[in-house]
This record gives structure tokens, C-alpha cells and sequence, in this order.
């Protein structure tokens, strides 16, 4: 009941809201964005969603397209913008994501959404994290955001998927706002697959 009806009503009604409030600072980093990449503030990805569905993810873009002599994207962190440092570092370039959340592809706390190329990648346990919504913020993202291997975020995705609750997603949420305010790194069993799941990040190009 909660997971199927409780919980998307009020995530759709707090993306509203917050898309509402947060109109003016949306505005402003969407004119900014304009300017530093050519017209093309938003950066729109195809990802697996519930039940493996994909969709399509929004988020500011924070990285250029930088390539190598042989064509390749540079690494991630050589091509991340000075503006995008500061809206990553916020996690400002996640709030395109109240869009997703209103059109109903993804929740508020859930396991982050990957590339739809992991569809083919996961092993049968790692694929049960597609049986809940996706999430703007989620348990791993609490838990060590970028400082945790892949490994470790699908074990913290997948205990979250065996004890989601009502408590748990209003934790999540707290400390969520409180890293937020403070800055804090509060992002975005074992993983056999871990070594290509490095690969296919570090092709990534928004």
C-alpha cells in the first residue's frame, strides 16, 4: 500500500511544489548553462527504471565533450566544467530530476538509476534493485556517495529494496537535506561485475 499508492502521491506532489519553489534558481542555472555549452543546459540519458524500464533522466549538464587523439571522452574528472563542479558539489544538478518524479518514472528515495547498458551486465540478485522506483537520493547515496565502490552501492541498494519503509525513506530524506546544507557528500553482496560496470561509467557524456 505504502510503495504502490502512499508513496508516489506524495512524490508527485512535493516535485510539483519543489519545481514550483525552486523555479527561480532553476531559471537562473538554465540561463547559465545556455551560455557555457551552446544552447544545451539539460543533459537527457536513457536509463533503467522499475521493472527495467527505461526512460529518460534529466539533469543540468556538468561535463563537455572533450576527446582524446583517438576520439574516446577524456576521464570525468578532466572534462567537468567549472559550473559543474559547483552545481555536482551541491547536487543542484540533480533537481531536473523533479521532472521524472512528476511524470512518475522515478521516487524521491530509491536506487539511483544506471545505464540501460547494466541491463545486460547485472547478475539475478544485483537485478532486484530494479524492483522498486528509482531515486533521486537513495541509502548508498548516504552512505558514501562517490567514495564507495560498486560493489558496496549495490549491497546498500539492495538492502533498501528488502527494508523500505515509510521511516526509512524519511531518514534517507533527512540526512539527505542535511548533507546538502552542509555540504556533505550525500550522493550519486558481492558485485562479480564490477570491473565493466567502471568501464561503462567512465563513458558517460553529460
Amino acid at each position: 500500500m505504502y510503495s504502490s499508492v502512499v508513496k508516489p502521491f506524495f512524490d508527485r506532489l512535493f516535485a510539483l511544489i519543489g519545481l514550483v519553489v525552486l523555479s527561480p534558481l532553476l531559471l537562473l542555472v538554465i540561463l547559465v548553462l545556455l551560455f557555457e555549452h551552446s544552447g544545451k543546459p539539460f543533459f537527457i540519458q536513457k536509463r533503467g527504471g522499475f521493472h527495467r524500464k527505461a526512460f529518460n533522466i534529466y539533469k543540468f549538464r556538468t561535463l563537455n565533450e572533450a576527446r582524446d587523439a583517438n576520439g574516446r571522452f577524456l576521464p570525468l574528472d578532466q572534462r567537468v566544467t567549472t559550473i559543474g563542479k559547483f552545481l555536482r558539489r551541491t547536487s543542484i544538478d540533480e533537481f531536473p530530476q523533479l521532472v521524472n518524479v512528476l511524470k512518475g518514472q522515478m521516487s524521491f528515495v530509491g536506487p539511483r538509476p544506471l545505464l540501460i547498458e547494466y541491463l545486460e551486465v547485472y547478475n539475478r540478485v544485483e537485478a532486484a534493485r530494479h524492483l522498486v522506483m528509482p531515486g533521486i537520493t537513495g541509502w548508498a547515496q548516504i552512505n558514501g556517495r562517490n567514495h564507495i565502490g560498486w560493489a558496496k552501492k549495490f549491497e546498500y541498494d539492495l538492502w533498501y529494496v528488502r527494508n523500505r519503509s515509510f521511516l526509512l525513506d524519511f531518514k534517507i530524506l533527512l540526512l539527505t537535506v542535511k548533507g546538502f546544507i552542509i555540504h556533505d557528500e550525500v550522493e550519486d553482496s558481492t558485485c562479480v561485475n564490477v570491473p565493466e560496470f567502471e568501464r561503462l561509467e567512465s563513458e558517460k557524456v553529460g
